[in-house]
C-alpha cells in the first residue's frame, strides 16, 4: 500500500466507527468520481462552476494583473486542480516563459488527464504535477521564486470557519512574503438557488456522493448495498451552510473485509460526508483572521453569486 491507500483505509475505519459516522468528501474522487464531478459541473443546477468560469473567461486580464503584477518569474500552484477547465483561460493569458504550472490533486487520474490536456492545448507551458494532500506537496515544492496559489471552486467552503481559518494559517505559513492566493468563494444566497446545486434532478450528485461507498467496496472489500443508502442534502440559509449525508434506508450491517470491520446502521442513520460554506464579508474576515493574508481585490461574476478573492502574504 502507498501512503494514500493507507490513509484512505485508516480514515474510513475511524469515520465509520465514530459517532456520528463520517466519511470525508475527498475520497469521492477516484476515476469514476472524477467523471461524475465533471458531469456535476455541467448541470444546470450547479451554478458554481459557470460563475467562476465566467470570471476566468471574462475577467481574465483583471485576474492576471492582480495575481502576477510585479512578478517576472513564478510558480502557479493550483490546489485541487481537477480538470483545469477554468484555469486554462488564465494559462492562455500568461506568458509561458514566466511561470511553471504546478497542479496538485489527490486524484492521479485527474492529474493525468489535466497534464495531457495542457500538453495538447498549450505545449509551451511547463507543467509539473504532484499527487497528494496539499500541505505534504507544498512542503516539497521548490522555494526559489514567488508563488501564485489558486484554490478555486469554493473548495475552502468544505471546511467550517474554524477549520478553514486553521487551513489558511497553515497555507499562509507555507507562503513567502509577496506570494499571492486566489480564493474562490461561493456567496450566501437563497435556499432556492443553493440546495438544487447539491441535489440535482438527474441524480448525478447522489451518484457522486454514494461513489465513496462503491470505492470502499472495491478497495477495502466492503459489501455496501448502494440501493440501501441514499443521498441526503440540506441547507441552512441563516447559517449559510450546506451539508451532505448518506442515509441508511434500513437497519443493516456492512462488512469491510480488508479492515476486519463490521459496521451496523439503524434505519434513518446518516453518514456525514460534506459541508459547503457560503460566504459574506464577515465570514471571509473570520477565515482569514491572523493569517498574514491581506485582501487585495475581489472579482465577481455578473450575477454576484461568486467571488474570486485575491490575497497577498504580508509581514506579520
Amino acid at each position: 500500500m502507498d501512503n494514500l491507500e493507507d490513509q484512505f483505509a485508516q480514515e474510513v475505519k475511524d469515520g465509520l466507527t465514530s459517532q456520528p459516522k463520517t466519511l470525508s468528501s475527498k475520497w469521492f474522487y477516484d476515476e469514476r468520481g472524477d467523471d461524475l464531478f465533471v458531469q456535476i459541473m455541467q448541470l444546470p443546477e450547479y451554478y458554481l462552476t459557470r460563475c467562476e468560469k465566467e470570471i476566468f473567461s471574462e475577467r481574465t486580464e483583471a485576474l492576471k494583473a492582480a495575481l502576477t503584477d510585479g512578478m517576472d518569474a513564478f510558480d502557479l500552484v493550483e490546489l485541487g486542480a481537477g480538470d483545469g477547465t477554468k484555469t486554462m483561460h488564465l494559462l492562455k493569458a500568461l506568458d509561458p516563459a514566466t511561470f511553471t504550472y504546478r497542479p496538485i490533486d489527490i486524484s492521479s487520474n485527474a492529474l493525468k488527464l489535466l497534464v495531457e490536456r495542457v500538453g495538447k492545448e498549450l505545449p509551451a507551458v511547463q507543467v509539473s504535477s504532484m499527487q497528494g494532500e496539499y500541505f505534504q506537496v507544498l512542503e516539497r515544492l521548490p522555494n526559489d521564486r514567488p508563488k501564485v496559489i489558486l484554490f478555486m471552486g469554493s473548495n475552502i467552503g468544505n471546511l467550517l470557519d474554524d477549520r478553514a481559518n486553521s487551513f489558511l494559517k497553515q497555507l499562509s505559513a507555507a507562503m513567502n512574503l509577496g506570494d499571492r492566493l486566489l480564493l474562490g468563494l461561493d456567496l450566501k444566497k437563497s435556499k432556492d438557488i443553493i440546495l438544487p446545486a447539491y441535489n440535482d434532478s438527474q441524480g448525478v450528485t447522489a451518484a457522486f456522493n454514494l461513489n465513496v461507498l462503491r470505492r470502499i467496496n472495491r478497495e477495502l472489500g466492503g459489501d455496501f448495498d448502494l440501493d440501501a443508502f441514499q443521498h441526503q442534502p440540506e441547507y441552512n440559509e441563516e447559517e449559510g451552510v450546506a451539508r451532505s449525508f448518506i442515509l441508511s434506508t434500513q437497519e443493516q450491517e456492512v462488512h469491510l473485509a480488508a479492515l476486519d470491520l463490521r459496521v451496523t446502521f439503524d434505519e434513518g442513520e446518516c453518514i456525514f460526508t460534506e459541508v459547503s460554506r457560503k460566504y459574506d464579508d464577515d465570514s471571509i474576515a473570520r477565515i482569514t483572521d491572523h493569517t498574514d493574508l491581506e485582501l487585495q481585490e475581489k472579482v465577481y461574476d455578473s450575477k454576484g453569486y461568486f467571488c474570486d478573492a485575491i490575497f497577498e502574504k504580508v509581514a506579520s
